[in-house]
């Protein structure tokens, strides 16, 4: 890496962990790497966190719980709300740390500076607005008064994809509550989670409310943490199998969970859709952040008479995104996360074609330096393909054909997943059933990108529990109380 102002930029990322207010080394001076995934230089070197590193956390976590729980509402909002003001300051550095440890195209990453600052402010202002109620009891014998309170110290594990729109989105409904985190970014991407716990001290947040640890051991520094009984709150954001696992570790100590886990996404298009919104939609759908997103479009299901129109049009516009590292004007199209990505979708691709799919533009790797993959258009996919069935997470839109609308509704559930689906339709009574009949926590009706701050994130099936963002996202924090008092006119 040559360029004087990535070089700049990258010195200013804290290299050690953040526990009780204090930038420290792993015990040890243990390190870990990261790496541009268009170069496969490393770029940075950061701490490599043990488990007792992760221990001191979850201490510094437990102790700063009391005092923060009760500081006053309009106090955490105020510094939640400076957070933001900071991160829209630096926004074009944050922007250019995330394209280089991550990938995707700057434009894109500006996007998600945008996005992601939104839940700060978002939940800056729910912080004020968390309320109970009082009445009489039906009998009348007494006054019942419920409240809300923090769940308290919470451990929040992000993915790679979108280090910090999945960072802020977390961290942000559990601050406003009240509560404390140990954040454990991926080991693949933890340079943006860093320098925003930066942002977020300089803010006023008090030592030991957010914690951050980094690490390539992450199952045995995860197991301790959630086994401490001082946890109370478990985040995660990763496939279904991890996720799986960690439900099982969080049981014994009965831990509320959130988790926002794999996606199938369908995109249905029936022959009425007006296609040159179809068209921008899928693009969206599918091609943003490369394609590494739980909700980008996995199975276009189009029905017949237009499935040869949609086809000939997506191919044409996929002909034309242009490749490359992120930080290069007009980039659409930048690496895959790493190599396993790369060989994960060369084999669903080839899976594909050997059951009888076309592949109309794109379907290889990319020769030279980095973990690229050609954006890819594959037709005519058989029931049966791996494709249909496994997330893609890359720049490949697969697609099915279908005759009568039960077929589609058939063809979309037809998978263990339901995050979010997609649905174009100009017949109003028609986007009303499918609203009805869809099997996910979420759904863009003539629209290709579903996510705002202000709207319940999450999904259904083995696609997770709970929600991030909306008025819902922060009573994923709260914990109810319901108090009897007598009545006071007796």
């Amino acid at each position: 890496m040559t360029d004087p102002r990535e070089a700049e930029l990258l010195a200013t990322v804290p290299d050690g962990l953040f526990v009780g207010g204090q930038w420290r080394p792993a015990e040890g001076g243990k390190t870990l790497d990261v790496r541009d995934p268009s170069t496969g230089e490393v770029i940075r070197t950061i701490a490599d966190a043990s488990v007792s590193d992760g221990v001191a956390a979850m201490d510094a976590a437990a102790e700063a719980f009391p005092s923060w729980a009760a500081t006053p509402a309009r106090e955490r909002a105020e510094i939640l709300r400076r957070a933001f003001d900071l991160l829209q300051a630096r926004k074009e550095d944050v922007a250019l740390l995330m394209t280089l440890e991550m990938g995707k195209p700057l434009a894109e990453a500006r996007g998600e500076v945008v996005y992601g600052g939104e839940f700060l402010r978002w939940f800056s202002e729910e912080a004020a607005h968390v309320q109970g109620r009082y009445g009489a009891n039906p009998e009348g014998t007494g006054r019942m008064i419920v409240t809300q309170h923090p769940v308290g110290p919470c451990y929040l594990i992000t993915p790679w994809n979108f280090p910090l729109a999945m960072a802020t989105r977390k961290i942000a409904p559990a601050l406003a509550a009240g509560c404390t985190v140990v954040v454990k970014p991926a080991s693949l991407t933890p340079l943006t989670t860093l320098y925003f716990a930066k942002l977020l001290e300089e803010a006023g947040v008090p030592a030991g409310v957010v914690n951050v640890v980094t690490t390539n051991s992450t199952a045995a520094v995860s197991e301790r943490i959630i086994g401490d009984p001082r946890l109370r709150k478990l985040s995660f954001t990763g496939s279904t199998p991890v996720g799986q696992k960690l439900l099982q570790q969080a049981a014994p100590g009965v831990l509320r969970t959130s988790m926002e886990l794999g996606g199938n996404a369908p995109f249905v298009v029936f022959d009425d859709a007006d296609l040159d919104k179809v068209v921008e939609g899928a693009m969206a759908a599918k091609f943003r952040n490369i394609g590494q997103a739980c909700t980008a479009a996995n199975r276009f299901i189009v029905q017949r008479s237009v499935v040869g129109e949609f086809t000939r049009r997506v191919t044409e516009r996929v002909k034309t995104m242009r490749i490359g590292r992120g930080t290069d004007d007009g980039v659409q199209i930048g690496p895959l996360i790493d190599d396993r990505a790369v060989a994960k979708a060369e084999a669903l691709v080839a899976d594909a074609v050997q059951r009888g799919a076309s592949v109309t533009t794109g379907g290889s790797p990319v020769d030279g330096p980095g973990t690229f993959y050609e954006p890819t258009v594959v037709a005519d996919v058989q029931a049966g393909s791996d494709i249909l069935r496994e997330e893609i997470f890359g720049p490949v839109l697969a697609i099915v054909p279908f005759d009568t609308e039960d077929d589609a509704v058939r063809l979309a559930n037809d998978t263990e997943y339901g995050l979010v689906s997609y649905v174009y339709t100009e017949s109003l009574a028609r986007g009303q059933r499918m609203i009805e009949r869809l099997e996910t926590g979420m759904m863009g009706l003539n629209v290709g990108v579903v996510s705002n701050a202000a709207a319940p994130f999450g999904g259904w099936k083995m696609s997770g529990l709970g929600r991030e963002g909306g008025a819902e996202g922060i009573h994923e924090y709260l914990q109810t109380k319901y108090t009897l008092t007598p009545n006071p006119f007796a």
